[in-house]
């Protein structure tokens, strides 16, 4: 895997609504810039080799680097995607879609629910929201939430860039009923 650079954001809403968010809510994002492990070699059919090499070891890097970013427990969680112009929207899916990658995450987050997750290709500068849900209720409607991210430089044609969001809370004010009100 060759990273080119890592990303990290980190927002503290202390206002919502003209109110006082108590305490501040926190998300945190990290993003790495990859090499498209498939990039140059037109169509790939079975992706497994580049899942196999990068998938895993980009999981590893991320996870414990998001959780530190936040700077307390996550209690919503997201991924994504975005691949170079040379690339396909699956290199993409290939390396975030597979447990290799996303349970070091779970794992590392105490979380059981699967991760909402964006992907697409587009050039370097590409604004992109990154979805969030409850790591152990996908059903909890306060936590349904996105990040916007923009990385000027990346990514570049011929790479992914890939991240992870936490957030510490549901959204800043939230007052919609549970969905058990409305089943």
């Amino acid at each position: 895997m060759n990273v080119r650079k890592i990303v990290t954001y980190v927002e503290e809403i202390l206002t919502e609504g003209g109110r006082p968010v108590e305490p501040a809510a926190r998300v945190a994002v990290v993003a790495a810039i990859i090499s498209n492990p498939w990039a140059g070699q037109g169509f790939v059919e079975d992706l497994t080799e580049g899942i196999d090499s990068t998938a895993s070891d980009l999981g590893a890097l991320l996870a414990p680097r998001v959780i530190e970013a936040l700077g307390g427990e996550v209690e919503a969680y997201g991924k994504a995607a975005i691949v170079g112009l040379e690339g396909e929207v699956e290199h993409g899916s290939a390396l975030i879609h597979t447990l290799k990658f996303g349970d070091h995450y779970r794992k590392a987050a105490n979380a059981t629910t699967l991760l909402p997750a964006v992907e697409k290709r587009s050039a370097a500068g590409t604004a992109f929201d990154v979805p969030m849900k409850h790591i152990t209720d996908a059903t909890i409607r306060s936590h349904h939430q996105s990040v916007e991210v923009r990385i000027a430089d990346a990514p570049h044609p011929g790479e992914i860039l890939v991240a992870l969001a936490a957030s510490a809370q549901g959204r800043p004010q939230q007052r919609l009923a549970a969905l058990s009100t409305e089943l």
